[in-house]
């Protein structure tokens, strides 16, 4: 299928490369942009196909997984159609030279960053974690520490590339230090979390999150021989990290979303989380209880008007008795 969808984009002819020229003296291929658009595909197809399932299938309470699936890969569709059409790139001084290449004023080399795949990265990732984190009932302040770790790994990396002096690798080097961190997060305190939900799904985070570490251990790699070192081509460099996103995304996001078919949705406990909706429920509850506390204090207020003050029935009957006990001490009185 990827093969096809290649050459029929080459037999359309990409002018991508034609109407959007390279801007660096080392820049990708028409070849490299054919794969990129075959990734496209591959990630606006799975954009698709998961929004529908969720759409006829998915009780609309159950969509958690699945809207952020689409949210992953449709965010990766946008930047590889970018990439495919040469935008989304800078050049910048490498600094190692790959040979004897010069640049086109005899300077210093350049080549493209692109920097589109790194926005694609800022919002993917933090999606990817919350994915994969939500199976574990991990507390949401450990959350956020986790998704900020993975934030600094990913701008770390973007500035680090964006660099033609050396300093590069201190940049890179703290980003090996978030992403590690970030590792520490999965295998620890997420795991020891999913362990308290049961098996099933503590397997089902596990497998998930051996995928995701496997996959993301390997970018650092690929980061170092493109962006840092300049020791493989631009388009190796898309072959690589095109291979890994399409592991890490819709293949990572099927997999994931397939295991949590049977799973009880209600564990996980992933209600919206607004405040207006604990406050209406606390307000009715405080309401009802006011409402039962005004009532019976109401009935014991009528029982002590009722014992102090007696009604008007009442009163009458006592005039109604005291008058006949007036009428004969009357005529007692007239007999004398």
């Amino acid at each position: 299928m990827s093969s096809t969808m290649v050459n029929l984009a080459s037999r359309a002819g990409n002018e991508a490369l034609s109407v959007n020229p390279t801007v660096a003296d080392i820049d990708i291929t028409t070849a490299a942009s054919d794969f990129l658009w075959m990734i496209f595909c591959v990630m606006a197809a799975t954009t698709l196909g998961v929004a529908f399932w969720a759409g006829f299938t998915v009780p609309r309470g159950n969509r958690t997984f699945h809207n952020l699936t689409v949210m992953i890969t449709a965010t990766a569709s946008i930047a590889y159609f970018c990439m495919a059409s040469d935008l989304g790139g800078t050049p910048i001084p490498v600094e190692f030279r790959a040979g004897d290449l010069r640049s086109a004023t005899g300077g210093t080399p350049t080549r493209s960053i692109w920097y589109a795949r790194y926005i694609d990265w800022t919002i993917t990732t933090p999606l990817l974690l919350l994915e994969l984190l939500l199976v574990t009932g991990l507390p949401l302040s450990d959350i956020v520490i986790t998704i900020f770790a993975d934030l600094v790994m990913i701008i770390t990396g973007l500035i680090g590339s964006l660099v033609s002096s050396t300093y590069k690798w201190g940049l890179f080097t703290i980003g090996c230090f978030a992403m590690f961190y970030v590792f520490y997060m999965l295998y620890g305190p997420a795991r020891a979390s999913s362990k308290q939900l049961g098996s099933e799904l503590s397997r089902t985070y596990l497998i998930g999150a051996s995928i995701l570490s496997f996959l993301w251990f390997l970018y650092p790699i690929c980061w170092g021989l493109a962006d840092g070192s300049n020791t493989i081509s631009p388009t190796g460099e898309m072959v690589f990290y095109g291979v890994l996103d399409l592991l890490a995304k819709p293949v990572f996001a099927i997999i994931h979303l397939v295991s949590l078919r049977g799973i009880d949705y209600s564990a996980l406990q992933l209600s919206s989380g607004k405040y207006s909706e604990f406050a209406h429920s606390s307000s009715l509850e405080k309401g009802g209880a006011a409402a039962a506390g005004t009532g019976a204090a109401n009935h014991r207020l009528s029982e002590a008007t009722v014992a102090h003050h007696p009604t008007t029935t009442e009163k009458n009957g006592e005039t109604a008795r005291a008058a006949p006990e007036t009428h004969n001490d009357q005529t007692t009185l007239d007999g004398h």
